[in-house]
């Protein structure tokens, strides 16, 4: 972590019927997650039910809070929730985040006004209303998903007068502009976002630039809402790979230069990020009185992405004949990682119809459909070439070498998903939820060179209960319960004995229980939470009987169920709005253990770049002698990570503090918008995250 500075000039033209207001108090806009009016997200599929009535965890986070935040990328959304932590968030790369422990999955756990979306990309939010985190079992909303939760992109939709446009400065030198305009009139509304920038970080050696243009148009026509909307964006920028372990030390982060990047080669190529995505929804009403209100929806999107993948790559010591670390003398072996032309394209389908109705006796809060997606992605070889020794110092040396030495895996995915959900009130207090969700998946995939192919076929059903009970019109409790699903084949290669075989579905289980309270002065909520997820390993297969250590050709290996990770913690959220003050705090504090492996030496180990704690709190003081005038602070804590499965080295826990300030003022009909902010005030050095992939720390 280091310091850094930033500043926003915003200047917009207030709507008509806002053209008399002048602003005297502004206060912080921070993600409110048991507001009484604020709506759940949208993901959840349960309407404009508010977000303090809904059985289960959410965190929603609109625009204004990450401008107040001065957060520009998904990762930096780890700043304002307890239960979202980082996962693997190198610059300049994709964006990865972890609920409830858990690492979501960029294939399968994001999802854009409700479809599914690949996030193996940049990630854009010049046109993002809001972002929303449903948390816990994603089998509600997702036929195959990791079971921390899902990330729901909102994209801007018209509405009234909108002129907005901003000018941003972070140092070293990173410059952004933007602008958002539309309108409406009569039954046609219309909205054109669009930004760009010039990206000079403080980190050395990775300058870029990106841009985003999107736009959203849509017309009411009697009881038929049809609205469209299509984005485009590119970001081209090197990337910052990981530091890592020298040899068994963890090295002080004081030591450390923060500005250094290892991907410093004159040859070094930015990573780049296309993508084109436009979506067609289509609403009917086909009744709406005081009994009935039942809407058919047809929902359709399609994404296209492009990426050209490249680094100088700093990966293990083969001098040392270790190769999930650097060194200990502070080199390391470099590669030149290259794969271009990588091109991923998601189609989706929801034909919907929902809405409330009575059905013996009872009102139901209905949501049912059919969704159909298909995946699809494209590669050419890759290369993944020695190039010689690196050192921890930035300085050395090696030559190029971009030749296409390895194949890469094309893959194909079509799934269809019948899904249902339905909230019924028992009485004046209770509320029974359920939801099921039903999906038959086909998977293929074969390497550039047509070998190893592999196609299979599952079904998988997902249930999900829960009740809820309501003590006055402020407070609710609520008990629910919930699966997911994970679908894998062991690799088709030789070195497995049980090539191309399916694994039973990895089903996932969660069991919540959570009280809220939401009214005007002061909201709260509590929740513990357990999630038991299966675990699969490979293991060296001797004699028929699995053993440990690397797999060989007399040796070979078996993939199979191994365990399970069990996550168990508790979260806590309050928000308190008093006067010219303003708190927010989020807390976790998180269990997580891997139980029932084979290899005994793991089980009841805390998982790698997993935080035992997380603290995170936000304040806000509107200045009364300065009318328009509010002071922000921020708090970011997190306990230790464990940076090797062993558990025998762990970085310590870190404590942060981001401080701004926003300035409004009235100039004649317009209003103009200041913010400036300090990151990490106290320029704390520490190690943010310990992500262990690919075998490597």
């Amino acid at each position: 972590m280091k310091r850094t500075c930033f500043a926003v000039l915003g200047v917009f033209a207030l709507s008509c019927s806002n053209a008399q207001e002048t602003p005297q108090r502004i206060t912080i806009t921070i993600p409110i997650t048991g507001s009484a009016t604020q709506q759940a997200p949208s993901v959840a599929g349960f309407g404009d039910t508010p977000l303090s009535r809904v059985p289960f965890s959410a965190t929603v986070i609109d625009q204004r809070a990450l401008q107040d935040a001065g957060i520009s990328s998904l990762a930096d959304i780890t700043r304002l929730d307890a239960g979202i932590t980082d996962a693997y968030n190198a610059p300049g790369y994709i964006n990865q985040i972890a609920v409830r422990g858990f690492t979501l999955d960029n294939r399968f756990n994001f999802r854009r006004d409700g479809l599914p979306i690949n996030a193996e990309t940049a990630i854009g939010q010049a046109n993002k209303q809001s972002l929303q985190v449903l948390k816990g079992t994603s089998g509600l909303r997702a036929g195959t998903s990791a079971p921390g939760g899902l990330l729901n992109l909102v994209v801007k939709r018209p509405r009234e007068r909108v002129r907005d446009a901003s000018l941003a400065f972070t140092q070293d030198g990173t410059l952004e502009a933007a602008f958002d305009v539309g309108a409406r009139e009569n039954n046609i509304g219309w909205r054109v976002n669009a930004n760009g920038a010039r990206l000079d970080p403080q980190t050395h050696d990775a300058r870029g630039r990106l841009w985003l243009v999107a736009g959203a148009v849509d017309a009411r026509i009697g009881n038929t809402l049809i609205e469209a909307e299509i984005e485009a964006s590119r970001q081209s920028q090197p990337s910052v790979p990981g530091f890592s372990l020298l040899g068994s030390r963890l090295p002080d982060a004081n030591d450390i230069d923060p500005r250094l990047n290892l991907n410093n080669q004159a040859w070094s190529l930015p990573v780049v990020f296309t993508g084109r995505t436009g979506s067609l929804r289509v609403t009917h009403t086909l009744v709406d009185n005081a009994e009935r209100q039942i809407d058919l929806v047809a929902h359709g999107m399609r994404q296209q992405l492009k990426n050209d993948d490249r680094i100088a790559f700093p990966f293990g010591c083969s001098a040392e004949e270790v190769f999930d670390r650097y060194c200990s003398d502070g080199s390391f072996d470099y590669y030149d990682f290259r794969s271009d032309n990588e091109r991923r394209t998601s189609d989706a389908l929801d034909l919907a119809v929902k809405g409330r109705a009575q059905l013996g006796g009872f009102t139901h809060q209905f949501n049912a459909g059919v969704l159909f997606t298909r995946y699809e992605a494209r590669f050419g070889r890759q290369a993944f070439n020695f190039v010689g020794t690196g050192k921890i110092d930035g300085r050395a040396v090696v030559p190029a070498d971009p030749s296409l030495t390895d194949e890469n895996t094309n893959r194909n995915e079509r799934s269809t998903e019948l899904h249902l959900q339905d909230m019924v009130p028992l009485g004046a207090q209770w509320s029974l939820w359920a939801g099921a969700r039903h999906t038959r998946i086909e998977r293929e995939s074969v390497r550039t060179d047509g070998s190893r192919t592999t196609q299979y076929p599952q079904s998988l059903t997902t249930p999900w209960l829960a009740v809820s009970h309501a003590f006055t019109k402020a407070t609710q409790a609520y008990a629910s319960f919930g699966q997911g699903i994970e679908s894998e084949v062991v690799p088709n290669r030789a070195r497995y004995s049980n090539s191309s075989a399916v694994l039973p579905a990895l089903k996932s289980r969660q069991v919540e229980l959570g009280i809220k309270h939401a009214s005007e002065p002061f909201d709260a909520r509590i929740a513990l939470f357990d999630i038991r997820r299966p675990a699969a390993n490979d293991f060296r297969t001797r004699d028929g009987r699995p053993s440990q250590g690397d797999c060989t050709d007399e040796d070979p290996c078996t993939r199979r169920i191994d365990g399970t990770a069990r996550h168990r913690g508790i979260e806590a959220e309050a928000e308190w709005r008093g006067g010219d003050v303003s708190l927010r705090g989020s807390a976790m504090l998180l269990r997580a253990r891997r139980t029932g492996s084979f290899d005994a030496a793991i089980n009841g180990l805390q998982p790698t770049n997993v935080p035992t704690r997380s603290l995170k709190v936000q304040a806000a003081y509107n200045v009364g002698a300065v009318p328009g005038l509010a002071l922000v602070g921020f708090i970011t804590h997190e306990g230790k990570r464990m940076v090797l499965p062993d558990n025998s080295v762990a970085t310590p826990g870190w404590t942060r503090i981001d401080l701004g300030a926003r300035f409004t003022q009235r100039i004649g009909e317009q209003t103009l918008v200041w913010r400036l902010g300090l990151h990490n005030a106290t320029d704390r050095r520490a190690w943010q995250e310990a992500p262990y992939q690919f075998g490597h720390a």
